[in-house]
């Protein structure tokens, strides 16, 4: 454990927070039963080379959550948890790996969280505190049912591109997280029990959405590198039941791939000439690794055009507001958002805002992208070596995630309960599709925990896809 640390010191976090995070583990190893007293200060402190006072603000963080209680001239003891095994019984896999992934006990190796990496979480906050300094209390007891104004406009700013794709205030609408967000536009453009066409794979928190929506949903599949047929697209257009196609913006999110530009032109033709509604998906737009990619925005009808996005895969977890870019009937928009009445942090949201007019995000997004690339670019040599035999993959071009493809046929059901029971939650590819596709595929995540020992983790699971090969 000591070891773990001394090698997990991210330039990024605070000594309290590595702190934090070492004792967490410790706690959660502890066996079951009466409290168990935990090192003191002083011992901390020298084993893991920090000072004493990151010690107390670790400990003091464990004993605010009820985790650990102190005892006069005792010390401080680890508290008996509630069970870690969160219900996940049932047959909807999806039930099963959020529930999976929410045990702390668990290794989670299929999250696409890129921020885990690098956030900018600490610097959000401490803006929040500097505003509320000059944001003492809201004199005005009206709400801005759009988003404030601020980020609204920081938002236009950032998508501007030219002085024919300029954004203003008045197209921006910020809601409470993308999944509203995308509930306010499948319900403003009343397309409850239509058929929407989605690239396969697919988030699983889009088609859940639609779903719920009793929505058709219409997969379409992208190949190995990530490119859709534009005939294909052509001729299930041609039927006339689709009335929206979500697509991603520079890359597939949850490949990686990035379609050149000459197959992009293309699909946007096909696109424009049938003349649906198209929802440019851009929650990761500003991962691709390579900024010199055209977004599919620019080659879209704009008065067919919505550009929904958030914040939490770039800023952080901190940061969970969604927003959506239209020019389309700005009265339409308003009466929804009037109905739908979202209250959120006005100060949270003028943070947001200083950090895209400071330039910091921009910064960030550098820093992040390197670390991205650096981390999945070692992913990808770990899974050649220790999984090369039993799946292919491409190199993702961006994003947090490696897509695996099984060379043999295996039950991946049995693979992802298997790895249940050896405390690691991978993504399996059938998470990513209402129609059971991708059956053969698996997603892991570069930005899982690296103190962890990822080479045993990736024997484990090619023991997994070995034991359950299909003859």
């Amino acid at each position: 454990m000591d070891g773990v640390f001394a090698m997990n010191k991210d330039k990024t976090d605070f000594a309290y927070q590595r702190v934090y995070r070492y004792l967490s583990r410790l706690t959660h190893e502890l066996p079951e039963g009466p409290a168990v007293k935990l090192p003191s200060l002083r011992l901390l402190a020298r084993r893991l080379r920090v000072s004493i006072s990151t010690v107390q603000n670790a400990y003091s963080l464990l004993e605010k959550e009820g985790r650990i209680c102190s005892m006069p001239k005792s010390g401080y003891y680890a508290l008996p948890q509630p069970c870690n095994d969160i219900h996940c019984e049932g047959e909807d896999l999806l039930e099963r790996y959020q529930a999976s992934a929410r045990r702390p006990d668990m290794f989670v190796f299929g999250a696409d969280e890129p921020t885990l990496l690098q956030s900018l979480d600490v610097a959000l906050l401490t803006l929040e505190r500097d505003l509320m300094r000059h944001y003492p209390c809201q004199a005005d007891p009206r709400f801005e049912p759009f988003g404030d104004i601020e980020l609204r406009t920081a938002l236009a700013a950032y998508y501007t591109s030219s002085a024919e794709r300029c954004w203003h205030p008045d197209n921006v609408f910020i809601g409470p997280d993308k999944t509203g967000v995308l509930n306010t536009v499948l319900t403003a453009l009343q397309l409850r029990d239509c058929a929407v066409l989605v690239e396969s794979p697919c988030g699983w928190n889009i088609l859940r959405t639609l779903q719920s929506f009793g929505i058709r949903v219409i997969e379409l599949c992208t190949s190995v590198e990530g490119v859709i047929d534009p005939d294909e697209l052509d001729g299930l257009l041609a039927q006339g039941e689709v009335k929206m196609a979500i697509l991603s913006s520079r890359m597939d999110t949850v490949r990686g791939r990035i379609m050149a530009p000459d197959q992009r032109a293309r699909l946007a033709e096909v696109l424009n000439r049938h003349g649906l509604w198209v929802l440019e998906n851009d929650s990761q737009g500003e991962l691709c690794f390579d900024e010199n990619f055209t977004p599919l925005r620019d080659l879209i009808d704009p008065q067919r055009l919505l550009i929904v996005g958030a914040f939490d895969k770039i800023i952080g977890l901190e940061a969970p507001f969604g927003y959506l870019l239209t020019r389309h009937s700005r009265p339409l928009w308003h009466r929804q958002l009037l109905l739908r009445s979202f209250r959120l942090p006005p100060i949270r949201q003028k943070a947001i805002a200083r950090l895209y007019s400071s330039g910091q995000l921009e910064r960030h997004l550098r820093g992040l992208r390197t670390c991205l690339q650096q981390r999945v670019d070692d992913l990808a040599l770990m899974v050649d070596d220790f999984l090369g035999e039993n799946v292919t993959f491409e190199p993702p071009q961006g994003g947090a995630t490696i897509w695996l493809n099984c060379r043999h046929q295996v039950d991946m059901g049995r693979v992802f309960e298997r790895l249940l029971e050896q405390r690691i939650v991978i993504a399996p590819g059938e998470l990513f599709s209402v129609r059971g596709l991708h059956q053969q595929s698996l997603c892991l995540s570069g930005a899982a925990d690296w103190s962890q020992n990822i080479e045993s983790m990736l024997v484990i699971i090619r023991n997994a896809l070995v034991q359950e090969r299909l003859a």
